[in-house]
């Protein structure tokens, strides 16, 4: 069974030397992935992909430190008409960033309602990005319950998970096997299998053993490696289960 990664950034400038390369080995190895817009640029360019190869699909939507100084009805119309798209499986990724802060939170707020509004009107799942913020950002998500998604590098509690687990999978990526990760050891150790997603967000946050370098799709390996350590059961079930999870949430029928 070939592997799923639910969270990737192809159209980051860290593949630029080599990026058909790339390209070629996730259409040769990997099941499925998906490729994040972090803007209306790289919404646009991972529907590109999208179109090029079968097993990649897209999101669009705007980071919360990409969004601009106000809320643009063009742009929205942009996301609306993208995100129409087959290939288009979710809206986002799209949030709160309270580390860098490169917006108001009320500004952040503002553009994270209105973009779950998007994906409520279109019936897509959202990929969300919590980042010190995440009470802010569970108060609203539950302020739209027909809304489900991914809870993308899931930052949070076992404690707070619960709050939104009815309408949202949890994405576990390469953090989990730093040294450092107790925290989300404990999740993953907590959460159901039901409710978890395989990410790399490659480029950045590399798995053991490859920490420092940049990150692979293919390299979701370590990740299912590592819940199953956790979780005491075989490889083969994380990746079945996580995988259904993923094509479930994307509604793809692949």
């Amino acid at each position: 069974m070939k592997y799923v990664d639910t969270h990737c950034h192809i159209n980051s400038y860290q593949y630029d030397e080599d990026r058909l390369a790339v390209l070629k080995e996730i259409e040769k190895k990997m099941d499925f992935v998906v490729n994040i817009g972090c803007d209306l640029e790289s919404s646009k360019i991972g529907i590109d992909y999208s179109k090029e190869y079968s097993n990649i699909y897209a999101t669009v939507g705007v980071h919360p430190t990409d969004i601009g100084d106000e809320f643009s009805d063009e742009l929205y119309r942009n996301l609306l008409e993208l995100g129409k798209d087959e290939k288009v499986v979710a809206i986002g990724e799209i949030g709160l960033d309270y580390h860098w802060m490169t917006k108001s939170k009320e500004l952040q707020k503002y553009w994270f309602r209105k973009q779950m509004s998007l994906a409520k009107e279109l019936n897509k799942s959202v990929v969300i990005h919590t980042r010190e913020a995440t009470a802010d950002t569970l108060e609203i998500l539950k302020e739209f319950p027909e809304v489900t998604g991914i809870l993308h590098c899931y930052p949070g509690s076992y404690k707070s998970a619960l709050e939104v687990i009815d309408n949202y999978y949890f994405g576990i990526g390469g953090v989990l096997t730093f040294k450092n990760s107790k925290k989300m050891v404990e999740v993953v150790k907590k959460l159901p299998l039901s409710r978890l997603v395989i990410e790399t967000d490659s480029p950045y946050l590399t798995p053991e053993p490859f920490r420092g370098k940049r990150n692979i799709p293919e390299y979701v390996e370590y990740v299912v490696r590592k819940i199953a350590e956790i979780k005491e059961i075989s490889q083969d079930e994380v990746l079945k289960v996580t995988t259904e999870n993923a094509k479930k949430i994307y509604k793809i029928s692949k």
